[in-house]
């Protein structure tokens, strides 16, 4: 199951940062990256990251992330795992007992879920949207208790 994760988490990041037209493509990029599959592998693996393919700036047809449909690319981007490295985490902040906690463009669902099944007595749950979560955190509770809490499911989060 790690593979099946790490190779998803490569896909995504693949499809966010390059324009990538064909599953040809898709499969040679991640072959660079390290993860030889089967084309009915891939298919499987864009179904369940609910892959599409939408016009992009230069009127080509590339495939995006659900509610991404215009990413923006960079010229150079880094191999992807390169940007694995990192979890994705960018920013928390707080106001009353709400936490938002910003991400990478498809990454709030994972965290988020990773959140809720630590099961961090300091917070009531989650809600993820692309890139932002809500969490709800249990009235008279400490800000940096949460971010203790947080740090087992977001290791680098006291870097920020």
């Amino acid at each position: 199951m790690k593979i099946k994760n790490s190779r998803l988490e490569t896909l995504k990041m693949l499809i966010s940062s390059k324009e990538l037209c064909s599953q040809e493509e898709v499969l040679q990029a991640l072959e660079k990256e390290g993860f030889k599959l089967t084309q009915a592998t891939l298919s499987r693996d864009m179904k369940q990251l609910k892959v599409a393919k939408a016009a992009s700036m230069n009127g080509k047809y590339v495939y995006v992330l659900p509610h991404e449909t215009m990413y923006k690319r960079i010229s150079k981007p880094r191999s992807a795992s390169e940007m694995l490295q990192s979890s994705g985490f960018k920013s928390i902040n707080f106001s009353g007992n709400i936490g938002v906690i910003k991400t990478r463009p498809g990454y709030a669902s994972s965290i988020a879920y990773n959140i809720d099944d630590s099961d961090i007595p300091e917070i009531i749950g989650t809600i993820a949207g692309d890139d932002t979560i809500f969490i709800v955190i249990k009235e008279g509770v400490n800000y940096s208790d949460v971010v203790d809490g947080l740090s087992m499911v977001i290791p680098n989060i006291k870097d920020n």
